[in-house]
């Protein structure tokens, strides 16, 4: 059927709109502060088959990616006949939608003249689900938590009461996940009212025809974006910190021909025996992701995206696991993949990144927190990484504010660390440092969901790699990370999050942005000098509290072209 462009223009912009809506009532209704302070979350609009049609401006590409196909186990589990207006289904089944058994993926049909005409649906991050907290302790999923398979939560509007006293007895946090649960419901609600009213305006008694030229321009578009890429196979590899004694390497060959790409992840490392590991959906929500984000950003993201893009990996490995395998901290694998894939396409625009979003729980008497924190994002080819920003996963820092007045903890520090980019033409971003002490006098827990404080950020074309993070007391032991420590009463954590990488030669930067980066305190004086050849010298007043860009000058180059 041939559709009026004009008309795709004018649904698509609409439902852009429409997919805002869903997400601020979602996010206005959340309970917790995970959805409501990190958006850890997507929300996107399909249609009758299940194919994504768009997604809203916020969220991550592991819940959106991986929503985008798993909604069609959804319709295959309830096709139309089993469904009517007022119905909700709900599943957090590992395989099927984010990889993860904290992420609830919460899917309403909509209906409009009688008929199933499209759906609404939303992936958020629960603040509990039962199991061992979130780390990679566990040795199966069975061990990670209550996992429920498609299910519906609303049947004909009504509450299946029984799912949620069996959810609610099986977490710690009753109160905050079935609250997040309601809000994805109540955002869910807002797109299909708004979208039928949309389609009785233009007169439309379906959705499907406007939905598929959507997709088709952006497959049409990405297409034409690879195409000026040259055809060939570029490989890369990556090294994480993996788990206590057992590192991960992840391999992937890229290999571009006519408009297509394969990408595939043979040779790289083993399923885990921990909670590390990937599912196929995870991986490629980030490989299709890092794919159009390196070549065409601009391309309105649904499923056409996806369909140049084709991605493999071995079952049984670490990126492709097979059940029931555990995959509490699949992130900690799956965020590399955007740096180790970008890394493999030529003319690579980004350094590597810190990766890994970084997320603690802390846990005590009457309380338990998620505290997300990012650190530095690699450097690109003409210009500086962002600092503390959440690439890949888009997720934000958890305020300080929201931590304190929420648990009992105190987040004594909070500060940018000086030299943690890698140095380059281009500087990597900066990582930070906090440090977190109980209230109370009692003794609590933490599980340090971290990476890179073995396997640094690596620099591109001459640049340096990132600084390392850590994770440990501030008294001086390192904590074990991925897995529940108990800590002292009297136990203040040090979390440092490690820096991007650089980009370029360091003395190929401009002396005027070394001087910037020494004023701003991004950049030591020490190795302005030592690794840049930049000698600043500051001349105001001494012990000075405020420090002005006019008190420090260049005093002399050295080592420079």
């Amino acid at each position: 059927m041939v559709t009026d462009p004009i008309l795709v223009g004018l649904i698509g912009n609409r439902l852009h709109s429409i997919l805002a809506e869903q997400q601020n009532a979602l996010v206005n209704t959340a309970f917790s502060a995970v959805v409501r302070e990190s958006l850890d979350l997507a929300c996107a609009v399909f249609d009758s088959r299940g194919e994504m049609i768009g997604q809203s401006t916020g969220g991550t590409p592991g819940h959106i990616n991986a929503m985008a196909t798993g909604l069609r186990h959804f319709v295959a589990e309830y096709p139309p006949e089993t469904l009517e207006p007022g119905d909700v289904l709900l599943t957090n089944d590992p395989w099927q939608t984010a990889g993860q058994i904290n992420d609830i993926t919460v899917a309403t049909p909509v209906f409009a003249g009688g008929r199933l005409v499209a759906w609404f649906a939303s992936c958020c991050h629960a603040p509990d689900i039962g199991g061992r907290l979130v780390s990679a302790d566990a040795t199966e999923v069975f061990e990670e938590g209550l996992r429920l398979p498609i299910l519906k939560f609303l049947r004909a509007g009504e509450v299946n009461a029984d799912l949620e006293r069996l959810i609610r007895a099986n977490v710690r946090t009753p109160e905050e996940t079935i609250g997040d649960l309601y809000a994805q419901v109540a955002g869910n609600d807002v797109g299909a009212a708004s979208l039928v009213r949309l389609l009785a305006e233009f007169g439309l008694t379906s959705l499907d025809d406007v939905a598929a030229e959507i997709m088709n321009r952006s497959e049409r578009a990405l297409r034409e974006a690879i195409t000026a890429l040259p055809d060939g196979v570029y490989r890369n590899e990556l090294a994480t910190d993996g788990f206590d004694d057992e590192p991960v390497v992840l391999r992937v060959a890229v290999t571009v021909a006519g408009d297509e790409i394969h990408v595939d992840f043979a040779e790289s490392s083993p399923q885990s025996r921990r909670g590390i590991n990937v599912v196929l959906n995870y991986t490629r929500a980030y490989a299709s992701f890092a794919v159009k984000a390196a070549i065409s950003p601009e391309v309105p993201h649904n499923a056409g995206s996806f369909r140049p893009v084709h991605v493999t990996a071995p079952e049984g490995s670490v990126l492709n696991c097979l059940p029931p395998a555990p995959v509490a901290s699949r992130h900690l694998i799956g965020h590399f993949l955007p740096s180790l894939l970008i890394g493999a396409l030529p003319g690579c625009p980004i350094a590597p990144s810190a990766d890994a979003l970084w997320m603690t729980i802390w846990r005590g008497e009457g309380f338990m927190s998620t505290v997300f924190q990012t650190g530095g994002m690699g450097a690109r080819v003409s210009r500086d990484g962002l600092s503390t920003t959440g690439f890949p996963s888009g997720l934000r820092s958890t305020p300080t504010e929201v931590i304190e007045t929420s648990a009992p903890l105190v987040q004594g520090t909070r500060e940018l660390l000086v030299d943690s980019g890698g140095a380059g033409q281009f500087r990597g971003g900066l990582g930070q440092r906090t440090t977190m002490s109980a209230l109370g006098g009692v003794p609590w827990s933490v599980n340090g969901n971290v990476d890179r404080v073995r396997a640094a950020a690596s620099g591109v074309d001459g640049g340096s790699p990132g600084a390392l993070g850590r994770f440990g007391l501030v008294s001086g032991d390192d904590l074990p990370a991925k897995s529940r420590v108990a800590l002292d009463p009297d136990a203040e954590v040090d979390v440092v999050l490690p820096g991007g990488g650089g980009y370029g030669d360091p003395r190929r930067r401009a002396v005027a942005d070394v001087l910037a980066d020494v004023v701003a305190g991004y950049v030591s004086a020490e190795a302005a000098e030592s690794v840049y050849g930049v000698v600043v010298r500051y001349i105001g007043v001494p012990d000075a509290l405020v420090r002005l860009p006019e008190d420090y000058e260049v005093a002399e180059l050295r080592g420079r072209d």
